[in-house]
């Protein structure tokens, strides 16, 4: 009866926050929210909207024509060039962005290459569409890198495009300029899409403190390059459900026909949240990312007074670290990574992400998040190290 549903799983994420939620006392590293509110800036553009009276009804179904302009002009000073009217879409939250990126650009029985570990959902979407998600290993003896080798031998008849999010969730990794160059070889020889998921551009943790290079900007694969924005993780604004794709004309107008048929339009109120972001945010913005770097270097202290338990490859943006737990801890158990996040779910009341939730090459890892107070930090791993002392 359902058989459009019957593959599709509700996220492990999710399932590990459902499961948290019956401990009076448990502390959670690990859905991906940041735990800081909504800047007051952006609250501010928001209160004026709703006293003009302009939340009421609805966008036009690729968003307000001001917030695209504004992506535009921000995009510029990112070097991608793309026009507000024709190849900005709006949409709500990147999620709903890539089901309709999919939905649009795909036929059933197609192919989707994706590196791994990544995030949990993109599988759902990919199934969702009738596609088979192809899932090729991340290197992580070289700090969870592209074997491009490996994508080449992935690539069949029926590949449609390869997917990645970069900075990877759950790696913290940002891939390189010549690693990305090497996907778009493939690309252009297999004609091939290339969907990029830059949720965690801004949060850089490097020395150089670089800007992320995007395939968005060159010029020569504006037709097979879709990227994808949220403003959720950037502007602390996740429950707002806000992002945007761009992409060339050609492709914009086809996904906005399936936005069309999810949402009509992204809420309303939530464009003028991401046009306050993108107006006065960039102060809160700077803010967010040297606290989530302070972050990033408490969790790896913690992490290395357990080194007998896990080892784990530093990460140089979002906000997770995916340690590898040593061997002995998974010995006997059925599903490794599965067993041990409820084995200290239910036992240290401290709720991780499973590895294996990210694709198989995530078997025998966790993913622990550092968006969250530098308190919860800390009462976790006081649990933890009284736990594996």
């Amino acid at each position: 009866m359902f058989n459009r549903t019957k593959d599709l799983k509700l996220s492990i994420i999710k399932q590990i926050e459902l499961r948290a939620s019956k401990y009076t006392d448990v502390v959670s590293l690990a859905q991906g929210i940041p735990n800081f509110d909504t800047p007051q800036s952006i609250k501010g553009r928001v209160e004026n909207a709703l006293r003009r009276g302009a939340v009421a009804k609805y966008s036009l179904s690729p968003g307000l024509p001001e917030l695209r302009e504004q992506i535009e002009i921000s995009l510029a000073r990112e070097n991608m060039f793309y026009d507000w009217e024709k190849e900005i879409l709006v949409t709500a939250g990147s999620i709903e962005g890539i089901t309709a990126t999919i939905l649009a650009i795909t036929e059933p029985g197609d192919e989707i290459i994706i590196p791994e570990p990544t995030y949990t959902s993109y599988r759902e979407v990919i199934i969702l569409a009738g596609c088979q998600p192809v899932f090729v290993p991340l290197d992580e003896e070289r700090g969870w890198a592209f074997d491009l080798e490996k994508y080449e031998k992935a690539i069949t008849p029926k590949t449609k495009a390869i997917f990645y999010c970069n900075p990877n969730n759950p790696t913290g990794t940002i891939y390189s300029k010549e690693q990305l160059l090497g996907l778009a070889e493939l690309a252009k020889k297999h004609n091939l899409f290339l969907i990029s998921d830059e949720v965690y551009k801004d949060f850089i943790y490097t020395n150089n403190k670089e800007r992320i290079f995007s395939l968005a900007e060159i010029p020569e694969l504006r037709k097979k390059v879709i990227r994808i924005f949220s403003f959720s993780k950037a502007y602390a604004l996740t429950g707002w459900r806000v992002g945007y794709v761009h992409s060339d004309e050609s492709i914009i107008k086809e996904i906005v026909k399936v936005h069309d048929c999810l949402v009509t339009c992204a809420p309303t109120i939530s464009q003028y949240a991401a046009l306050g972001a993108l107006e006065m945010g960039d102060s809160d913005l700077e803010y967010f990312t040297k606290e989530f770097q302070k972050r990033r270097d408490l969790i790896c202290d913690r992490l290395d007074n357990l080194g007998h338990v896990f080892s784990y490859v530093r990460p140089n943006s979002a906000y997770y670290v995916f340690p590898k737990i040593n061997a002995q801890y998974l010995e006997g158990k059925k599903d490794p990574s599965w067993d041990f996040a409820l084995e200290i779910l239910d036992k240290a009341q401290v709720a991780v992400v499973p590895g294996f939730a990210f694709g198989p090459n995530g078997e025998g890892h966790l993913r622990i998040s550092f968006g969250r107070s530098e308190d919860d930090i800390n009462k976790a791993f006081d649990r933890l190290d009284r736990y594996f002392k």
